[in-house]
Formats: structure tokens, sequence, C-alpha cells
């Protein structure tokens, strides 16, 4: 799958799964540009190729049109953004705070609100949005309640915007994975049988292909990347 000459952002780009799909998408021949919260990533040598946007708070509106502007600027354009920042907590309502709540939906929902919001001026048509929700939203268990609202509003953000920019020719979509197979995730769950999980590279291909041409009639899809789980 070419994606030669594509212009494609990346937020949460330094974590084990923006990191596959930063190289997933050089190597489909996109110019990448890697953006993160963290200010260096742990291997720069893993991000080569990409041009490399670390300490920028996308909760931070202003700050995140800013490092959008200038990277649309250095690259001549934009062609799409990839939404893969956030991050997960568990925790129970008893006993429970509303910080967690916060924390979720700034992290999850409004990290991708802020930069889609950034990247609109600058998609031309034919541009595509790709976002992260996560299976587990559409039916929370225990202790996934703010993780799982924060991740419903992905999806629910991901139609919408679907029908807001479909005249325009932009498709957005979600993909929608269960446990992902990261060394985070197996140092949390050491008795888990990591061949059920979805593997990184797995979420990278699917994102490729809906960054692609050949995707152009897709929009406005939740779509289950999981696995064996």
């Amino acid at each position: 799958m070419s994606l030669t000459g594509k212009k494609i952002a990346v937020t949460g780009a330094f974590g084990a799964l923006g990191t596959a799909v930063v190289q997933a998408l050089v190597a489909a021949g996109a110019k990448v540009a890697a953006i993160d919260f963290a200010r260096e990533p742990r291997v720069p040598a893993e991000l080569a190729g990409a041009s490399l946007h670390g300490g920028l708070d996308l909760g931070d509106a202003e700050a995140t049109q800013k490092a959008l502007a200038g990277i649309t600027g250095d690259f001549g354009g934009l062609d799409g953004l990839v939404n893969i920042a956030g991050g997960f907590a568990w925790e129970k309502l008893e006993g429970g705070t509303l910080d967690t709540w916060d924390a979720m939906y700034r992290m999850n929902l409004r990290t991708a609100v802020s930069a889609c919001m950034a990247a609109l001026p600058h998609l031309a048509s034919g541009g595509r949005i790709v976002n992260i929700g996560a299976n587990a939203a559409a039916r929370a268990g225990l202790g996934m309640g703010a993780y799982t609202a924060s991740k419903s509003g992905v999806a629910r953000l991901t139609e919408s915007l679907a029908e807001e920019l479909k005249e325009r020719g932009i498709t957005v979509n979600a993909l929608l994975p269960s446990i992902i197979d990261t060394p985070a995730n197996r140092r949390d769950m050491p008795d888990a049988d990591f061949s059920r999980w979805v593997r990184p590279e797995q979420l990278a291909a699917t994102i490729v292909f809906l960054l692609s041409d050949e995707a152009s009639a897709i929009t406005g899809a939740l779509i289950p990347v999981v696995g064996r789980v």
C-alpha cells in the first residue's frame, strides 16, 4: 500500500503504537510528523525518517494550532492526521475520584478534538483522519467507566466529524482495538496469553490502508481490530 507523497501528522507518536504507526507510514512513502507530549522519544532511532515534535500538550488549543500550522508550512500541506495520543486508568467509582474522569477526558478525547480542530484548516479534499477508540467502549466492565466514557466520546467524535466533512471529501474513521501487545500491557498482565492480543504492527497496517486512496469510500466507520481477544 503506497502513501508516497502523503503528508501525515501522528499524535502520541513516541509510544509503542505510535512508533509502529510512524514506521509503517515512513515505509509506505509518507512524510511524517511525529507529535508527542514527551519531549524526546525513548529510542529516537525507531522514528528515523520522521520529523519529531515533542513537548506538545494537545490539550492546549493554541499550542496545538501553532504546531500543526508549523508542520503544514514545513511540509507544504497536510493529507492526514492519526490521533493515537491517550492513556488508561482502571478505577472503581466507589473510592475513586473525579480527577480520574477528568484525566481520561483530557488524555483520550480532548487531545483528539484539539488535534482535529487544528488540522482542519490545513486538510485538503481527499484528506484523512484516523482516531484510536477502544473496543471495550461498547460495554464497560468493572473499573472501566472513566476510560470507556472517554473512548465512547472518541467514537461519537468520529461519527459526527465524518458527517461534517464528507462534502469536503475528507474521511474520518476510528479503530477499536482490544488489548494491544505492548511492553506495558505485558507487565500489567504477565499471566495473559499475549498471542491473542492485537499487535501494534497489525493496527498500523490498518491505519495505512485507511489513509490510502483505496479507502476513499470509507468514512464514519468504527472498525474493531481485536486479534483473538
